[in-house]
């Protein structure tokens, strides 16, 4: 039996890290077994549905260059959106009812909500609906509904037994009938299905072999197979992935940081360190191996791997992979997404200039090895194109030393940057370490201030090529510029 997955995300908000983990679990175990991967779009939730967060979708796929079999626009099990599939849920939920397995309900929400309180009242052990509908005469209830009177459809949930279904993850897993949602609705009052009847029937018409997603729809589990009985058909396999959580333990929110892959796009990621991160949350190969390229996890991923304890979120570890992966990048394929960024940022033209073009290339190989994100790399560089109009003196003041001390350790820069051309890198380490040695002060006492000085920041590509890339002539006159704004800071503080 060929292998054929689903993601079927509801289109009420931005994409984030566990439903985009779910859709690599579930695309790369299809590629792996030689499988399809199926594109499901479930907005049955009309409410809640905007056309936003259904091009985020479409968006977040395509930037991770993750392409369905199936799906919106090509396959033949469609239509691959819940809301066009209306006639197929009215004629088995119809089914259900001529069967005898679901009944129609006409409590309004003001008794459901007066039932609710009795319950919480007297705490009640089995809280939820009270099925009060459940024994009216069938033909009765039709009767009432073709008068017009407002109503839902809900499933009969077998009162006694257990309902049992096997987990490829977690193993058997077996729930009391009595603690399953007693007699949910599955269709509402507007004809729409719910999110349960819905997804069995086009799980089971999209001939669906392996249901993979997140351990927070286990509870739904047996309410499914119910339904799925209740039809008379298989159900597929369940495998059920870990939680992803924040390093305090709880689910992972946004107030541990961005959850939606698009802040992460913004804030300057790939999206081979995102697919490379994001598949080792709950999936490992070994012990030992992190990088793994989406190519690998379509050869190399298995369900046998996937772990039951939940995965911790490290958006260090997110970063670090990012840092990585900017470095493995081809520099033609790294200036395609940094060049828009510096254009984007007013630090270079659009087209480039070739002058501007020969200072990217000439600092090409540094800001690859220090670039955290895409995004790092207009504040890294900036300090080559555009004059520096000002100076934060705070910056130029290493910890320890009073800024009276500063004008004379630029004083010193200069006189030994005199002949700093003539000097391999090495060599100009050393006469500042000497003169270091002789004021009597630690070699990044002095480099901060003359950091600082070049390029405007504490944090920039290594200080001697940075001269070497902007020039002595500009180097010294910034220092000079940077001595005169704090000896007028000092005679201000007077």
């Amino acid at each position: 039996m060929s292998v054929r997955v689903r993601y079927a995300p509801s289109p009420t908000g931005l994409q984030h890290i566990g439903g985009v983990r779910t859709a690599l679990f579930n695309y790369f175990y299809a590629k792996a077994n030689g499988g399809s991967f199926i594109l499901r779009i479930e907005d049955t939730d009309r409410e809640r549905y905007n056309d936003e967060s259904l091009q985020d979708l479409y968006d977040t796929l395509q930037w991770l260059g993750i392409p369905w079999d199936e799906g919106p626009g090509k396959g033949d099990f469609g239509p691959y959106q819940q809301s066009e599939r209306f006639d197929l849920y009215q004629e088995y939920a119809q089914k259900l009812l001529d069967d005898g397995k679901a009944y129609y309900c006409f409590c309004s929400a003001e008794r459901l909500e007066e039932v609710r309180e009795e319950q919480k009242k007297n705490k009640s052990k089995n809280q939820g609906y009270d099925r009060h509908c459940r024994d009216i005469d069938p033909a009765e209830a039709l009767k009432r509904k073709e008068a017009g009177e407002s109503c839902v459809i809900r499933l009969k949930v077998p009162m006694e037994g257990k309902t049992t279904f096997h987990d490829e993850v977690m193993g058997d897993i077996t729930r009391k009938n009595a603690d399953v949602s007693p007699d949910p609705v599955i269709v509402k009052t507007d004809g729409f299905p719910t999110y349960h009847l819905a997804n069995v029937i086009d799980d089971h018409m999209m001939e669906i072999t392996h249901i993979m997603r997140a351990q927070e729809w286990i509870p739904s589990g047996p309410l499914h197979v119910l339904l799925y009985e209740a039809f008379g058909w298989t159900p597929p396999k369940y495998c059920h992935l870990p939680l992803v959580m924040g390093k305090d333990g709880s689910k992972l929110s946004k107030r541990h940081g961005s959850t939606s892959l698009v802040d992460f796009r913004k804030a300057g990621y790939l999206p081979e360190a995102i697919i490379n991160y994001i598949s080792l949350l709950g999936w490992s190969f070994d012990d030992s191996r992190e990088f793994f390229s989406k190519e690998d996890l379509e050869k190399l991923f298995s369900m046998e791997k996937i772990n039951k304890a939940p995965a911790v979120f490290d958006y260090k570890k997110l970063e670090w992979f990012n840092g990585q992966y900017i470095r493995m990048r081809s520099k033609e394929s790294l200036l395609e997404l940094l060049i828009p960024i510096l254009q984007k940022d007013g630090v270079v033209s659009d087209p480039m200039t070739e002058e501007e073009t020969a200072i990217l290339d000439g600092a090409f190989p540094l800001v690859q090895e220090r670039l955290k994100f895409t995004t790092d790399v207009s504040e890294t560089i900036r300090f080559l194109y555009k004059d520096i109009e000002s100076y934060t003196v705070e910056d130029a003041l290493p910890k320890k030393m009073e800024l009276s001390q500063i004008p004379g350790i630029l004083d010193a820069a200069v006189e030994i940057l005199g002949d700093f051309d003539k000097r391999t890198q090495e060599e100009n380490e050393q006469v500042f370490y000497d003169r270091s040695q002789e004021m009597g002060l630690k070699m990044g006492q002095i480099m901060q201030p003359v950091r600082v000085a070049v390029t405007g920041t504490k944090m920039s590509p290594p200080l001697f090529e940075s001269i070497a890339l902007l020039g002595l002539d500009k180097a010294v006159q910034r220092i000079e510029t940077l001595k005169e704004q704090i000896i007028k800071t000092l005679g201000s503080d007077q």
